[in-house]
């Protein structure tokens, strides 16, 4: 039998990176579509309780199973787990993402999160991203990248309760250098609002900044895509600071 895709992803059923990434897949294996009916950037791990959820067919996929979603890109992994599929999938598959999900964007991205309820249902799971926000993003790199981590992650014994975030530069196949296991690197957004007027004279924002880097190094995701590598980095829903847990036991509360 031949293992069971599910693909999803958090820039709409449309996106030019999520038909990329089921071509790939359909040379691995059985491949399920479903992603939400519109883009749901920057949604995290949301997830719909406060609203009905609709699942409808989709014919953008000839000869495939795939539906569009109402809600966001977790709401898709957990109907389509509980609800469409008649088993459980080997791999779950999210993006590819137009834009990095490097560093902290991992906590904002509903691509990454999709790949996160994967883990957290013990399913082997990865985020492809693309270092390229374009309408016209190439994504033939990004492809032979995913092709190369879906071959892995079905020949080894993946690890449990854990995901797999990777980033593409935006380069060509022939120019990157290879796929280099990597941290998540500690930056952030320095967030700025763009304050304008309607044309009733009412205020609204547009959330802007710059993506700071803290703590450059080597062996981040960051300068891993920076050297012309994709980046791998193993991802964990489990957020506990183990390492200072015995400073807050002496506080003796």
């Amino acid at each position: 039998m031949r293992p069971l895709i599910f693909v999803t992803n958090d820039d709409g059923i449309s996106s030019k990176g999520i038909r990329s990434l089921v071509s790939v897949a359909e040379e691995f294996g059985e491949v399920c579509i479903i992603a939400p009916d519109k883009p749901q950037s920057g949604m995290g791990h949301a997830i719909t309780v406060n609203g009905i959820l609709r699942l409808d067919k989709s014919r953008l996929f000839e000869g495939l199973n795939a539906y569009t979603c109402s809600g966001t890109p977790v709401d898709c992994v957990k109907l389509g787990i509980y609800e469409l599929l008649k088993r459980k999938p080997d791999l779950i598959l999210s993006g590819i993402n137009h834009g990095e999900n490097s560093s902290t964007n991992v906590l904002y991205s509903g691509t990454m999160s999709a790949a996160v309820e994967g883990a957290m249902e013990n399913i082997p799971s990865v985020g492809f991203s693309l270092c390229d926000h374009s309408s016209e993003a190439d994504f033939s790199g990004a492809q032979h990248v995913a092709r190369q981590v879906i071959a892995a992650m079905l020949k080894n014994t993946f690890p449990a309760n854990v995901c797999i975030n990777v980033n593409v530069p935006k380069l060509p196949p022939d120019q990157i250098k290879g796929i280099r296991v990597a941290r998540q690197a500690h930056a952030f957004w320095e967030d700025r609002f763009d304050k304008r007027f309607d044309q009733f004279g009412k205020p609204y924002y547009w959330l802007t900044g710059e993506f700071m880097n803290q703590n450059p190094s080597a062996d981040t995701d960051l300068q891993a895509v920076e050297d012309g590598y994709a980046s791998l980095v193993p991802t964990q829903f489990d957020m506990t600071a183990y390492e200072v847990m015995n400073e807050f036991k002496k506080w003796n509360l």
